[in-house]
């Protein structure tokens, strides 16, 4: 995953649940980092540092403006 950057930790699968959904409506590249073994061990957040939101390089702005924008335009916000 050359070229990803971490753009957000989240420290539960459910604080990005719309978020997911964003990015796939606008066909951006991402991955969560860590995921599947905080959804299966959710106490080990802490250790392994969260889960990482990675998107390429090209679309980080777009990204971080989604974010922004479901945070202060929306009733829908990212806890």
């Amino acid at each position: 995953m050359k070229d990803f950057v971490i753009i957000k930790t989240y420290t539960y699968p459910h604080e990005y649940a719309v978020l997911k959904l964003l990015l796939d409506k606008e066909r951006i590249s991402y991955f969560f980092e860590n995921e599947t073994m905080i959804g299966v061990f959710p106490f080990y957040s802490n250790a392994l540092g969260g889960i990482n939101l990675k998107v390429h390089q090209k679309d980080k702005a777009k990204v971080l403006q989604i974010i922004d924008n479901l945070n202060t335009d929306s009733h829908l916000t990212i806890v």
